[in-house]
């Protein structure tokens, strides 16, 4: 059985046989500014459906990550949102909001306005938690782009973690009601869910390859203050890179991403340093060290403001150490 340093060099080989870009998503959610790049405030932007309301308060979020994302907990209050974006200039939204004690978002009565958005010009994401048919249903007639789904691959931490009675089976059905509905779906593992350990990641990668998806999506446990997991320690380093590489292998031919949530500081510039020797394609806001990282690897890196599940594909994209004016957009 090969070692760490050999699954890497695995996992390099493979990305060798993609595209020599490194996509660098900072969508607007969030504010970026390095010697490279500096987004722009609302090119893309999460809305949230329940406000700041969730069933479930997980325990490495209890609602946190909620308010960060815009209120929306109305049809109309979507389209009022939707038609102000529009005219400063966003490009895309991603829709999300609290689960209930099902785990499911409730998603139905907003598909009209999603659909609405969709007509304004705007790319449209769904992060929605467990989905039934009915829904996935919904929103491929609403013309979503892509929906976002986390998987789980373990009971314990359904139940631990997001205070749930599922299990992993839930989480592959999920993926397969989108699928089988012409759905475009990446998948989220976030890597040492189980308080920083890693319990249900391998079982996880493995229903994402049957999943066959058009994107996976890799996050890190980061203690948050507030929460249960608050002084939980993140993975350790080598664990992400078992992780990171072995999604690779697994995938051979789709992006892999490396999402928008870590640990900061150095763990931040590790990690992202092995997300690049994995052979991931796009990193979400990344360290400047890393940039010069992936450049060094033969990477021309590229800069878009989309989520980074669309990144590659994404209009608003520029080489790293131009700004949108020089090139273009």
């Amino acid at each position: 059985m090969k070692g760490i340093d050999g699954l890497i060099q695995e996992a390099w080989a493979i990305r060798q046989k993609h595209a020599p870009t490194m996509w660098l998503a900072v969508p607007g959610a969030k504010h970026y500014a390095s010697r490279y790049y500096a987004n722009r405030r609302d090119s893309f932007v999460n809305l949230s459906v329940t406000g700041q309301a969730c069933a479930c308060r997980c325990a490495h979020c209890g609602g946190k990550l909620l308010q960060t994302m815009l209120p929306v907990p109305t049809p109309s209050a979507m389209l009022r949102v939707v038609d102000g974006l529009v005219a400063r200039g966003c490009r895309g939204i991603l829709v999300s909001g609290g689960a209930d004690c099902e785990g499911e978002v409730p998603l139905l009565q907003f598909v009209e306005a999603m659909a609405y958005a969709r007509s304004r010009g705007l790319r449209v994401l769904v992060h929605g938690g467990l989905i039934t048919k009915e829904t996935a249903i919904a929103l491929r007639e609403a013309g979503v782009d892509q929906v976002l789904l986390d998987v789980i691959g373990h009971e314990d931490t359904i139940r631990k973690v997001y205070h749930l009675n599922r299990t992993p089976r839930d989480y592959f059905d999920s993926m397969m009601a989108c699928r089988e509905v012409g759905l475009a779906i990446a998948p989220h593992i976030v890597i040492g869910l189980h308080f920083g350990l890693i319990l249900g990641e391998p079982r996880a990668l493995e229903m994402i390859r049957q999943a066959e998806p058009e994107a996976l999506v890799l996050v890190i446990l980061t203690p948050t203050g507030g929460t249960a997991m608050a002084n939980v320690e993140p993975p350790p380093v080598d664990h992400v890179a078992l992780t990171t590489a072995m999604a690779r292998i697994r995938n051979p031919d789709i992006p892999i991403t490396m999402g928008c949530a870590r640990p900061p500081g150095l763990y931040k510039r590790r990690v992202e340093r092995i997300a690049v020797d994995c052979g991931v394609n796009v990193i979400a806001y990344p360290d400047e060290a890393t940039v010069v990282h992936a450049q060094r690897r033969g990477l021309e890196t590229v800069f878009t403001e989309m989520c980074c599940s669309l990144a590659g594909a994404a209009p608003l994209s520029v080489p790293s150490g131009q700004t949108p004016r020089e090139a273009g957009t």
